[in-house]
């Protein structure tokens, strides 16, 4: 007989064609494709991966090239490829794959750019619902996500209740808050004030110094002072200091695979993160009545996402649970270290406590 954990894990990254979604705007797209990355057992429960602003499908990855969340994936892992179906897909108004500004659109046979519609969280997640039910996958034992991917997660748990049995949302909050809501105003206007941008309408290979400079202005939210400081000390570079030549650097490497547009459309859907919005009620009386089982984890200096103000909603969930991980990695807490807090999922699957808070 063959032994699951000596077998490679199934690997397959495709795209899923909606073929029509009504956006909480009311408009339409038609022919809707998402982009997504399917591993693990073939036959085990589904795990759906939601991604960060810059992130994308490709979540574990290959050999060769490594996905964002390697680290937690894998046969034996905190994420059990041996176990579970390990499905991702890169959202509505994304950058790889998906449809979004730099998709054609089908009706004028010219890509979108400043066209395309504007998006919410919700949105993704309707989108995300509708592919898997084209996937015919009827059922996810749990969605997981960080930053924008903890806002779909959020999402997932009010919106489909029914569909998804546990909620894991990280360093997120239950809505975004105006500290957050400002570093993205100053992304924003970066993009849009620079000349090449031409209001959406830039040339293809158009150099957008204002993502460049978007991206440095979200790096310096992303993690600490103090990595920072331990890290660049203060050293120079051949022009100026290493921590500048670290950002201009980062700012570059976005600019060269992302659409500018596609980032604006993913700021602003982030800028509408708010779980109370058009419900008809509080923050405190959607935490009481949340539908489903919600697990989150914050990060000690997180700058964007209060770990206070997770914990406190978290606690007023009737089946919720919160961690706070100590790390000097702040809001990038999510995408290493995943020794400290991947126990914390695992174990939470698997229906066993943990302890609340990890020091180190």
């Amino acid at each position: 007989m063959e032994n699951p954990h000596t077998r490679a894990a199934r690997y397959e990254v495709n795209s899923i064609t909606i073929p029509t979604l009504t956006l909480e705007s009311g408009e339409t797209l038609k022919g809707v494709e998402l982009a997504y990355e399917k591993t693990g057992s073939a036959n085990g429960p589904v795990i759906l991966i939601c991604h960060a602003l810059t992130g994308n499908h490709l979540v574990k990855g290959t050999p060769g090239s490594k996905g964002w969340w390697d680290g937690l994936i894998g046969p034996g892992s905190y994420l059990d490829t041996d176990e579970y179906t390990i499905l991702s897909f890169n959202v509505l108004g994304g950058n790889d794959g998906s449809t979004g500004p730099a998709s054609i659109d089908p009706s004028t046979g010219t890509r979108y750019g400043r066209e395309f519609p504007a998006v919410t969280v919700r949105d993704m997640v309707k989108a995300q619902y509708l592919a898997l039910k084209e996937l015919n996958i009827p059922h996810a034992y749990a969605v997981i996500g960080g930053s924008l991917g903890g806002m779909q997660a959020l999402e997932w748990g009010m919106m489909y209740p029914s569909f998804v049995d546990k909620v894991f949302a990280l360093a997120v909050t239950p809505t975004l808050s105006d500290y957050g809501l400002a570093f993205n105003h100053i992304g924003i206007q970066a993009i849009e004030s620079d000349p090449d941008f031409q209001n959406g309408d830039y040339p293809e290979g158009a150099h957008i110094k204002g993502l460049e400079i978007a991206r440095m202005a979200g790096m310096v939210t992303y993690r600490t002072p103090l990595l920072f400081d331990d890290r660049f000390k203060r050293e120079e570079a051949q022009s100026g200091f290493q921590v500048e030549s670290y950002l201009n650097y980062q700012g570059r490497k976005l600019a060269g695979r992302f659409d500018p547009n596609s980032y604006l459309t993913l700021l602003k859907a982030m800028n509408s993160h708010d779980l109370s919005r058009g419900r008809g009620c509080t923050l405190d009386d959607i935490a009481e009545h949340y539908p489903t089982e919600l697990i989150t984890i914050s990060y000690e200096g997180d700058l964007i996402y209060s770990p206070e103000d997770m914990e406190r909603f978290t606690n007023r969930v009737r089946s919720g649970r919160h961690y706070f991980v100590s790390t000097a990695f702040g809001h990038d807490g999510f995408l290493v270290e995943f020794e400290k807090w991947g126990s914390m999922i695992s174990s939470h699957l698997k229906n066993v406590q943990t302890k609340r808070v990890v020091n180190g």
